[in-house]
């Protein structure tokens, strides 16, 4: 049959990445020893020749397939990437795979156990002969508490739930486990969040955060201290969001460096 994609294109115009997006497919992440099956919303891309005038996704859909049953470490991405160079005779190929990681969390009195979900993204990018840049992205909840609120009241302080937004490049991929990672983070909060507490376990959890008051900007500059001290971090973008419960904005803090 006649290879339309493989037609010539005189319009001399290299394409830096083409490909497919949106892809939903069962995915088995390898972190710590453990493996978890998460559903993952991928966008994979190569570019493209400026003398050919498209690429072969179907190749990109059989590559994703064929790794769907394997468990992926981060140090794998660069394995499905390198698939991509070498199938579509290219010269860069690019991934973002997010999905749902989820965590066990133990209430801290009853010792109720429960799982949180963690927003998570690998980002890898492969040049052809190249090592592979890799960012890990995460969005990890907790709980914080105003110290100024703290401060000013006679009764109590107000608090909210807050998320911070990281991306870390990694000079390495190997080793890197997401719990670690994520707990690392989320200690940077006033107070950790739970999926199920008990009235025992609210309690100790609200009276915690108080001893613990954070603006945004005191979480920011923790988790950069937090994320500066991991191992192979050649980068790193951090945002911190509170979704304030007396206003009717939030509060925001970022650092890149």
């Amino acid at each position: 049959m006649i290879d339309v994609q493989n037609e010539k294109d005189s319009r001399g115009i290299k394409i830096q990445r083409t490909g497919v997006t949106r892809v939903h497919l069962p995915f088995l992440i390898l972190s710590g020893g453990k493996v978890q099956q998460v559903l993952a919303t991928i966008r994979f891309t190569v570019s493209l020749s400026e003398k050919i005038r498209g690429t072969h996704m179907s190749r990109l859909m059989e590559i994703l397939t064929d790794w769907a049953s394997t468990p992926i470490a981060i140090s794998d991405v660069e394995k499905i990437l390198a698939d991509a160079i070498e199938k579509l005779g290219t010269d860069f190929a690019a991934i973002q795979l997010a999905f749902k990681y989820f965590v066990s969390r133990t209430a801290p009195v009853t010792g109720r156990a429960a799982l949180l979900d963690v927003d998570c993204e690998f980002i890898g990018e492969l040049s052809r002969g190249a090592k592979m840049n890799f960012t890990l992205g995460l969005a990890v909840p907790f709980t914080s508490l105003c110290p100024c609120s703290r401060e000013i009241s006679d009764y109590g302080a107000h608090n909210q739930r807050s998320v911070c937004r990281v991306k870390i490049n990694f000079a390495s991929a190997e080793n890197c486990e997401l719990e670690k990672i994520i707990s690392v983070i989320e200690a940077q909060g006033s107070s950790k969040i739970f999926p199920i507490l008990k009235r025992e376990d609210e309690k100790f959890v609200t009276e915690a955060a108080y001893e613990n008051p954070k603006f945004v900007e005191d979480i920011l500059r923790d988790v950069v201290l937090a994320v500066r001290a991991l191992e192979n971090v050649s980068g790193f973008e951090v945002e911190c969001e509170n979704f304030e419960s007396i206003h009717n904005h939030n509060a925001f803090a970022s650092h890149r460096e």
